[in-house]
């Protein structure tokens, strides 16, 4: 497998743990507030940085020194490796946290229930009847839908997350996302920041009182619900 990138030290992607976070490239989305462009577009795709081998190699020098590794993208779960190189991560003590859009339910079922995900973050793009509009005119809800219905039950540490960036949301539209999430153990509204590498245009963040005034739209649904990144 090709990586597409690698951070090697991070204390943010795999919260409580000290970790890595490993970038694998392609996505079927086109959410237009993607800070990661050059992983999910194929025409901005730039040479892989490492194969798996040499991410096994690395992560060999770093037992005993980091906890876990997080495994991000694009979304990882289209592709057919992953749980291979899942299982390899495992094989060497580590613990794994996986990124997902929860467009693959089958795969995320499979993967938790095999042993090969310690914990899941799954990204809500935004309310359902927002869904295909945010994420560039794909239709997904479905099959997201079936995923946070999974993740609820509780079978693995989870949380949810909104990145949330001028147009596309509202606070109409976190009342839904929340009604939607009623009962999540952590939910996390992230305030947008532009990389200089995104899909789309014409976007901008919220500022730090307005988005304490959309996790108000939240709260009445998930009262531990916070903010990230504010």
């Amino acid at each position: 497998m090709d990586i597409g990138g690698l951070q090697k030290l991070t204390l943010l992607d795999y919260p409580g743990k000290v970790a890595c976070a490993v970038f694998l490239s392609g996505c079927n989305l086109r959410c237009p507030f993607c800070h990661n462009a050059s992983l999910v577009l194929p025409a901005r795709n730039p040479p892989p940085v490492m194969t798996d081998r040499d991410l096994l190699a690395f992560l060999e020098t770093r037992r005993g020194k980091l906890d876990g590794v997080c495994v991000t993208g694009g979304e990882p779960t289209l592709r057919p490796d992953l749980p291979g190189l899942l299982g390899e991560l495992k094989s060497l003590g580590f613990l794994v946290k996986l990124d997902t859009n929860g467009s693959r339910p089958e795969t995320l079922k499979a993967l938790v229930r095999g042993g090969l995900a310690d914990s899941v973050a799954m990204d809500i793009k935004n309310s359902p009847e927002k869904y295909r509009e945010t994420c560039g005119g794909i239709d997904i809800l479905d099959r997201v839908r079936e995923s946070v219905a999974f993740l609820l039950v509780g079978g693995v540490d989870y949380e949810f997350r909104t990145t949330v960036v001028k147009p596309l949301h509202q606070a109409e539209d976190l009342a839904a996302i929340g009604s939607w999430l009623r009962g999540a153990n952590r939910y996390y509204l992230q305030q947008f920041v532009d990389s200089g590498d995104l899909v789309g245009q014409g976007l901008s963040a919220y500022d730090s009182k307005e988005m304490e005034r959309l996790l108000n739209a939240v709260l009445p649904y998930i009262p531990n619900a916070k903010l990230r990144g504010v």
